[in-house]
């Protein structure tokens, strides 16, 4: 099982200033208690003798699961799917899973969240 975890780019990487340190900070901060959450869940699988590993990676999230998958070259992408509710689909468009599910090669299981 690959655990991976896509967070959104760096400010500076999609074309917006920096900002101040402790912007940089808190964002830095964020990526940590990002990664920690995916060795919680490797660790958890591997208490039930899963063999597991994650790693988090930055980017856009539909196109970097689809490189992920690709590179892994696993057989089953499953996605947790937050429902939104209609001003976010006027105002953001579609979802991550439609994307990734209209562009995978591989199958995709979407699987509710909360």
């Amino acid at each position: 099982v690959w655990i991976v975890h896509v967070a959104a780019p760096n400010p500076d990487f999609v074309g917006y200033k920096v900002g101040p340190q402790h912007v940089r900070d808190f964002r830095a901060e964020e990526l940590r208690q990002e990664h920690n959450e995916i060795i919680k869940y490797k660790d958890f699988l591997h208490a039930k003798n899963i063999d597991a590993d994650g790693f988090l990676v930055q980017g856009i999230t539909s196109e970097m699961i689809l490189k992920e998958s690709e590179k892994l070259n696993i057989d089953l992408v499953i996605l947790g799917h937050h429902k939104h509710n209609l001003l976010y689909k006027i105002f953001v468009g579609g979802s991550i899973d439609d994307s990734v599910i209209e562009d995978s090669k591989i199958p995709v299981l979407i699987v509710p969240l909360g």
